[in-house]
This record gives C-alpha cells, structure tokens and sequence, in this order.
C-alpha cells in the first residue's frame, strides 16, 4: 500500500508518542508499505520549531536520518500538485493540509490521519 503520512502522524512516530495507534505504527514500520511525507509537512514542522510551537527533541538532520532509517520517503511539492489545490472545496483552512490531499489524489495515496476534516474530500483515508 502507498501511504502518505499526515504531519501530526509522522510527529507521533518519530517521538513515540502514545497518541498513534498500533494500528498506524505497524502501516509506517510494514515493509509491504511505501510510506512518504509530504515537503509540506517538513516545511509545517520547520516553521513550527522555529516559531517555538513544536519541540520534537532532535535536529532538523536527525529528523532527515529517521525518515532515511524508517524508510519513508520525502513527496515533492509538483505543480500538479497545486492544480489539484485550486479545484478542493474549502472543507479544510490549512494549506498544509490542503496540499496534502491534493498530493493524496494526485499521486494516488491513502493518507494516514486522525484529521475528521479529511473524510470531507474525496481521498483515500486511513485513520
């Protein structure tokens, strides 16, 4: 399965907080899945630490080597990917999480989230 991780899911995991699944974990860490991350969720994660909203306890290059580690690879943002953007109904005011779904359809993954706001697009959800 091709799974695209949410921002809040791939926070839990690499700081194994309790607030992921079982169920969510084992997706990331099944190596019958291609798990990736959206550029938008390390930008959001980027702006977060820097603002001092989000303290994940590792570096920007740690972060990096347990993405490579775990296997989850970095999605660019296409130009594509923000077509797909302008054409979404307005459910959802997050660009991050916006873009995400766009990049979901476009590129034909499930998104991994616990996001309720995610069940009003017309994407494939795991969560």
């Amino acid at each position: 399965m091709l799974l695209l991780l949410d921002t809040h899911i791939l926070i839990w995991f690499i700081t194994g907080d309790n607030s992921l699944k079982n169920e969510f974990k084992e997706a990331v860490v099944n190596l019958n899945n291609q798990c990736f991350v959206s550029m938008a969720s390390i930008w959001e994660i980027a702006i977060k630490t820097r603002l001092g909203k989000l303290d994940l306890n590792i570096s920007f290059e740690t972060l990096n080597a347990l993405l490579e580690k775990n296997q989850i690879s970095l999605l660019p943002i296409a130009y594509n990917h923000i077509q797909q953007l302008l054409t979404l109904p307005l459910h959802h005011n997050d660009p991050f999480d916006r873009l995400i779904i766009s990049q979901a359809i476009i590129e034909n993954l499930s998104i991994v989230s616990v996001d309720v706001k995610f069940k009003l697009y017309n994407v494939s959800l795991i969560g």
